[in-house]
């Protein structure tokens, strides 16, 4: 692949001063993060269980703490790379107001992100969470009980179901993460869309709303997405080799 002119987003960032970053699985699949719109993804080898046959069926919870199960040892594993690790420059720099993600299992934090600098729209693996009271325990603790004969957990202070605190199919999005995502992309002047295919509704209308409202859009991706045609900027490559290129040397 050609070595890509980064001087235009370098002179735009440094220019920049409420930059937004969002994220998809690009990001974290050079960590070691298992993809799972790919057509060898976790979605191609398993059933994909939706919120309705979850709070519904027992069979349908049973295969859904399966995969967990199965999927978590290498979500526990995966640890940040160097793309992570631009965005945490970006905010020592004070150059980041948001990190929007689309990304459930919190590499952005582990990389040194503060929690409350990242919005996750589609919620955290790490963690599980009662449907009925909200009380939440680790991801660990949650498998560990799977692993011991309790097939489908239920919630221990309510006797609520259990789910791993990721949004499912047909599950509401946190309206509060939303919103605020919204409001950072409408007063960024930058946003850089990371890792992601910008297909996925109501996330992906977070960088088109940046856009119109004035902000630059620049996105780095391996492939193309369906907001190219948009951006300001369109940079193919390795993630953890393009941006903090891009990044760095940009003030």
């Amino acid at each position: 692949m050609p070595e890509v002119d980064l001087r235009e987003p370098r002179d735009w960032i440094a220019a920049a001063s409420r930059i937004v970053g969002f994220t998809g699985a690009g990001i974290s699949t050079e960590s070691g993060v298992p993809d799972f719109r790919s057509p060898n993804g976790v979605w191609a080898r398993n059933r994909i269980i939706d919120f309705h046959e979850f709070v519904t069926s027992e069979q349908g919870r049973i295969e859904y703490w399966r995969q967990k199960v199965e999927a978590w040892p290498a979500m526990r594993l995966a640890r940040p790379n160097a793309g992570h690790e631009a965005f945490v420059d970006l905010h020592r720099r004070g150059k980041l107001s948001a990190l929007v993600t689309q990304n459930i299992e919190r590499l952005h934090q582990k990389a040194g992100l503060p929690a409350d600098k990242v919005l996750e729209l589609h919620g955290t693996t790490t963690e599980a969470a009662c449907l009925s009271c909200g009380d939440r325990i680790t991801s660990d603790e949650a498998c560990e009980r799977v692993e011991a004969g309790e097939k489908a957990p239920l919630c221990r202070i309510c006797g609520g179901l259990l789910k791993p605190a990721t949004i499912s199919f047909g599950q509401s999005m946190p309206l509060d993460v939303m919103q605020e995502a919204q409001a950072a992309a409408e007063n960024c002047d930058l946003l850089l869309a990371v890792g992601s295919s910008l297909v996925v509704e109501p996330a992906a209308s977070i960088p088109r709303l940046a856009k119109r409202a004035g902000a630059r859009l620049v996105i780095v991706n391996r492939d193309r997405t369906a907001l190219d045609d948009i951006a300001d900027l369109v940079v193919h490559g390795e993630i953890g080799s393009v941006l903090p290129a891009m990044v760095d040397r940009a003030d």
